[in-house]
């Protein structure tokens, strides 16, 4: 017999969209802000970046789950030969509007509003997300009750803290009521399967599984979601 599920929640990126293009093409044109108004910086690679992550960690253990903060500081770090401060603090502030904005110009997956409209007429939806894109500033947002960031839930998944405030949120849902959807094989369906909360595996490239628990039901298509979703819940 199939669990009477009744909220569904989603991870956001890559689930609902390909982040790779958007994060890589939000942090290019505020590179680009950035040196216009100071000129050239030397932005390192990623073994700078993973190093500066883990220095900027053990000064404040926050920004291991405040991405916003984490970017605000890698900045500002960057920008540490321009005086006087508060120049450099608004120059920070600045950038990160600029960032922040161009980080919510994603191009949706074939299907996702589509799935969405229809799940949402059966099903209470929510957003549990490691980053720190906002569901409420895209017209699909309508479509949601809530959303929990790793900054509200202070910890990432695959800790079970973003489920807990879900729960905290809607108020009269079970643990075992919800059915978690996401891309990710550990933070997505091992933090849903460590809770014996049900899970879809979305898997658009054809990814191998690569755990040592059950694998869960996939699906590759936005346009086949509602359809599995009925068929096994409805």
């Amino acid at each position: 017999m199939n669990k009477k599920i009744r909220m569904i929640t989603f991870d956001l990126d890559d689930t609902l969209w390909d982040n790779v293009p958007t994060i890589t093409k939000a942090e290019i044109e505020t590179r680009k802000w950035i040196e216009n108004k100071v000129g050239k910086i030397d932005w390192g690679d990623l073994n700078d970046f993973l190093n500066l992550r883990e220095e900027l960690i053990k000064e404040d253990e926050s920004i291991k789950w405040d991405i916003s903060k984490l970017r605000k500081e890698i900045f500002r770090k960057k920008l540490a030969h321009i005086t006087p401060e508060k120049y450099r603090n608004k120059i920070v502030e600045d950038a990160f509007t600029v960032f922040i904005s161009k980080r919510h110009e994603v191009k949706l997956f074939d299907g996702v509003e589509t799935a969405l409209r229809q799940l949402s007429k059966s099903f209470v939806l929510g957003v549990l997300t490691n980053g720190n894109a906002d569901i409420f500033r895209f017209d699909i947002g309508k479509y949601f009750s809530f959303s929990v960031s790793s900054l509200e839930a202070k910890n990432s998944k695959p800790n079970r803290a973003h489920f807990d405030k879900a729960i905290q949120i809607m108020g009269d849902i079970k643990i075992d009521e919800i059915l978690h959807i996401g891309d990710h094989q550990v933070n997505d369906i091992l933090a849903a399967y460590d809770l014996g909360i049900e899970s879809l595996w979305f898997n658009n490239n054809e990814s191998i599984w690569n755990q040592n628990f059950p694998k869960p039901d996939e699906f590759s298509s936005w346009k086949r979601l509602p359809e599995i979703v009925n068929n096994k819940y409805g």
